[in-house]
């Protein structure tokens, strides 16, 4: 059973974060520089929220919200849903679909930021085991090349 930590090992650790006080101005270009779809919004370099596209969509442009002047802490997701290095990704993919969200901070036992996984994280994954399971099993029919 594949886990959180084999994902970040493939992905690296790397996560990009903002401050509260930044601008939706601010946030999106960075997300745009890195071609990313979220941030994760830190104060203290502890988690208090999520900023995705999802935000600026909802929260800032069909709120008709100048995003030179609106701060992340006011359309972030705040209610924020973590996960650990050691969760198994059925139990990650569960809580994404229980929850309707697609980017997961995740932190160690201590609370720390080590990453972040998003959906397309999970279904790149899926993708690859089960090219290597097809590849397993056309050897075991077929023999190694």
């Amino acid at each position: 059973m594949a886990h959180v930590h084999d994902i970040l090992l493939e992905k690296g650790d790397e996560v990009y974060t903002i401050g509260e006080g930044a601008t939706v101005l601010e946030a999106t270009q960075l997300m745009n520089r890195h071609k990313i779809g979220s941030l994760v919004v830190v104060r203290d370099e502890h988690v208090v929220g999520v900023f995705t596209e999802r935000d600026v969509l909802r929260r800032v442009v069909a709120e008709h919200l100048d995003p030179e002047t609106t701060r992340v802490r006011n359309v972030m997701t705040s209610k924020v849903v973590c996960c650990t290095p050691e969760n198994t990704l059925n139990e990650v993919r569960s809580m994404m679909k229980r929850r309707k969200i697609r980017h997961l901070p995740v932190v160690d036992g201590g609370g720390d930021l080590v990453g972040v996984l998003s959906i397309g994280d999970l279904n790149a994954w899926s993708i690859h085991d089960g090219e290597v399971t097809i590849q397993y099993l056309h050897e075991y029919i077929y023999g190694r090349a």
